[in-house]
């Protein structure tokens, strides 16, 4: 491969040794240029199922029915794979033992290689490759076959891949929704969700690798941002997002806010932080009914449940209508129970004793507010 340059619009044979991972692969929870190979098999191997692919080929070979799409690597003597990144992880993993080793020592993954014939190992050494110019006339195709066709990525990998075309500046976002198949709408907010997520990964307010479970729901964030009680805790203009998505569209004063609202939806595994939100309904829609709230938030930050965060946004006296009620149906559910207690833990009396004295002490105070209330209407 002398010259890389000269074989664009070809199809051919490569041997897998001068074939690059992209480091922008969408499926990359967290890509940058300065990925180690591990890092990214690694990542590959948790987000894309590399274990079927890996029993697939080991049992039958690499089947090279499908090219992969390459284009020059920077270097100039490699390509780097946009298309078929998984497959050539995959041959990577049974070519190479100490890649595996490697992972296992500095990620803290073990892949499982399946054992294999040396019948399938020659299938191994090339792979088709149709190399394409640029990375930019490969993006109607990729997106399209991920984003409605058969291989479809996940949420997140849809957005950043077209945030990543939409920043190219070459194409508006009518454009990119056109080729992808999709509503403007729903790309222009992809697009925006994907520069608020970037913009607090930039200020260090959220490291999408610390958040507490290991898969990423983007669409947590991509639902939020379409609930006007964030946008206005945000300080995110509204209606939002805007004609033309821009970075960092979190204003400066409410970069905290933002590390709080990703810390409650996304947790923390270093800070040991479980999510507030579990699911996209309703807890979302809780959560963005607690911002407005200074008491609701602060329980929140203290370690409260969403549940009873969200039970401090109701007013007053319906809070305590409700508190009764549940109160009612606890005592009368432990009455309901009485058999199974044989009188001899002394701390259940206790228990009971400050229960009763807790109920006194309310109904007493009930009473004297009555009779404050009745001497007013005498």
């Amino acid at each position: 491969m002398d010259d890389v340059q000269s074989e664009v619009g070809t199809t051919r044979k490569v041997p897998v040794e001068q074939l690059r991972l992209d480091r922008h692969n969408p499926r990359l929870v967290d890509s940058t240029t300065g990925a180690t190979e591990e890092a990214i098999i690694a990542q590959l191997h948790s987000s894309a199922q590399l274990g079927e692919l890996l029993h697939s080929i080991s049992t039958n070979g690499y089947l090279d029915i499908e090219p992969l799409v390459a284009v020059a690597a920077p270097e100039g003597d490699a390509l780097v794979v946009l298309e078929g990144n998984r497959r050539l992880a995959t041959l990577r993993l049974l070519r190479e033992p100490d890649l595996v080793r490697r992972i296992a020592s500095l990620k803290q993954i073990t892949i499982t290689i399946p054992e294999f014939t040396d019948a399938v190992r020659p299938t191994f050494e090339h792979v088709t490759v149709y190399q394409v110019a640029s990375r930019e006339g490969t993006r109607p195709f990729i997106g399209f076959k991920h984003i409605n066709g058969a291989a479809k990525w996940s949420a997140y990998a849809k957005a950043r891949f077209a945030a990543d075309w939409y920043r190219e500046g070459e194409v508006g976002i009518d454009r990119i929704a056109s080729a992808l198949g999709d509503g403007h709408g729903t790309i222009k907010r992809m697009v925006s969700a994907v520069y608020v997520l970037e913009q607090a990964v930039r200020e260090d307010l959220f490291d999408i690798e610390d958040r507490y479970t290991p898969k990423f729901s983007f669409a947590h964030l991509y639902v939020a941002l379409s609930h006007s009680q964030y946008l206005e805790h945000l300080g995110l203009a509204q209606p939002w997002p805007p004609d033309e998505p821009r970075p960092d569209p979190v204003p400066a004063e409410k970069l905290d806010c933002l590390r709080d609202v990703l810390l409650w939806i996304y947790g923390s595994t270093e800070g040991n932080v479980p999510p507030a939100v579990r699911t996209v309904n309703p807890d979302i829609k809780q959560l963005g009914e607690v911002l407005p709230h200074a008491e609701a938030r602060e329980l929140l930050a203290a370690g409260y449940a969403l549940r009873q965060a969200h039970a401090a946004t109701e007013p007053m006296d319906r809070r305590f209508l409700v508190s009764l009620l549940q109160a009612r149906s606890a005592i009368r559910d432990a009455a309901g129970s009485l058999r199974a207690y044989d009188g001899q833990d002394e701390s259940l009396l206790d228990i009971t004793e400050d229960v009763k004295a807790t109920s006194d002490s309310v109904y007493q105070n009930m009473l004297g507010k009555r009779r404050e209330a009745a001497g007013r209407g005498g």
